[in-house]
């Protein structure tokens, strides 16, 4: 069975994008277009990986990154970032969250910038997912 790769995105064509490198290396795509639909579709779906947007309507990819990071049975999922923030910016809003005194995150497994390759996505997902 193709391990599942959730893409968390509200712009249509990023999915459309998103979701069509995922399909052509093997595995099958799970869409959600906010961090809330994100979090549902997590725990219904149990994706091997995420691809994750950072402004989204509803529950930011920042928000969600966090929770995500922050609950023992979801830490473990891979998560990349894919975003037009750059990596300091995001980061930045990582620590100021912990600062309300919850525990310290760990960076994603990997960081892109939008607009980003079709072979630059794709050699990352092989050298997560296998």
């Amino acid at each position: 069975m193709p391990k599942k790769v959730l893409n968390v995105e509200d712009d249509v064509d990023v999915t459309t994008f998103v979701s069509t490198v995922v399909e052509e290396n093997g595995y099958t795509p799970i869409v959600a277009k906010d961090g809330e639909e994100g979090m549902r579709k997590v725990k219904e779906e149990r994706p091997h990986l995420i691809i994750l947007d950072i402004l989204m309507p509803k529950e930011s990819g920042i928000k969600m990154y966090h929770e995500l990071k922050t609950d023992s049975s979801l830490k473990d999922i891979p998560v990349i970032i894919l975003s037009a923030i750059s990596k300091r910016t995001f980061l930045r809003s990582q620590v100021a969250l912990t600062e309300f005194g919850d525990e310290t995150v760990p960076e994603p497994q990997a960081y892109l910038e939008k607009p980003v390759e079709p072979e630059d996505l794709a050699e990352i997902l092989k050298k997560i997912l296998g």
